[in-house]
């Protein structure tokens, strides 16, 4: 089946006059040509319907849709020599209908993100707290709440990388045992003052090196021991 031809609308660029009524059209207006005829909104027979700007796609979709009449509304850009879309003509009642169908799939949307930020977040928790867990079983004497702070950062630093949820069922411990000596350089070396003074990072590394290993060692001893 041939796609139906769009009715166009045109801007008028210059002051005229309806070839039908001898109604003066001012520039600005709408009019619609019958040939090299032009004629107002009302001799075309197109003066019930409204004008919906273009710049939401869904929007004018869906009112084009439901409007048993629209026409393209054009003007001239004298820069880029062309006729531009500006927007649709539709029944006033389309636009109203298409509106509240946007609504409504912006409701659905919002409801899907709020789950899915639900789900993310109960993952996240229970991620979290077995990253905690293998920290505190392999390292028994750090101090505490410090296996929370560990899994916690790791959990941020992961979070949307596609690896994650490999990664959380794992725990690898090799990653686990990076994330600690991470941590154990920024919060109790003075690594971050070093990078504070200029110093480049592999320097700033080398010279808490001895600090981090002695640390992790310290919190690997079993409490008591």
């Amino acid at each position: 089946m041939a796609r139906k031809k769009e009715l166009v609308v045109f801007i008028a660029g210059r002051e005229g006059t309806c070839s039908d009524c001898g109604k003066q059209l001012a520039r600005g207006d709408f009019l619609k040509l019958e040939g090299d005829k032009p004629l107002c909104m009302d001799c075309a027979d197109l003066d019930h319907l409204a004008f919906l700007p273009s710049g939401d796609a869904a929007l004018t979709r869906r009112a084009t849709k439901y409007s048993h009449l629209s026409a393209v509304v054009v003007t001239w850009s004298s820069t880029r020599k062309r006729y531009e879309r500006q927007g649709i003509l539709v029944e006033p009642a389309a636009i109203a209908r298409a509106a509240a169908a946007c609504s409504a799939d912006a409701d659905l949307r919002a409801a899907r993100r709020e789950k899915a930020a639900t789900v993310r977040a109960a993952r996240d928790k229970a991620y979290i707290s077995r990253f905690a867990l293998t920290v505190r079983r392999l390292y028994p004497a750090c101090p505490a709440g410090v296996e929370h702070e560990i899994a916690e950062y790791a959990c941020l630093k992961y979070s949307g990388r596609v690896g994650r949820s490999a990664a959380a069922k794992e725990l690898d411990e090799q990653a686990i045992q990076l994330a600690v000596r991470a941590h154990i350089r920024h919060r109790f070396t003075t690594y971050d003052e070093l990078l504070m003074d200029g110093w480049y990072r592999d320097d700033a590394r080398s010279a808490v090196r001895a600090d981090v290993e002695a640390i992790s060692a310290q919190w690997r001893t079993e409490k008591g021991a």
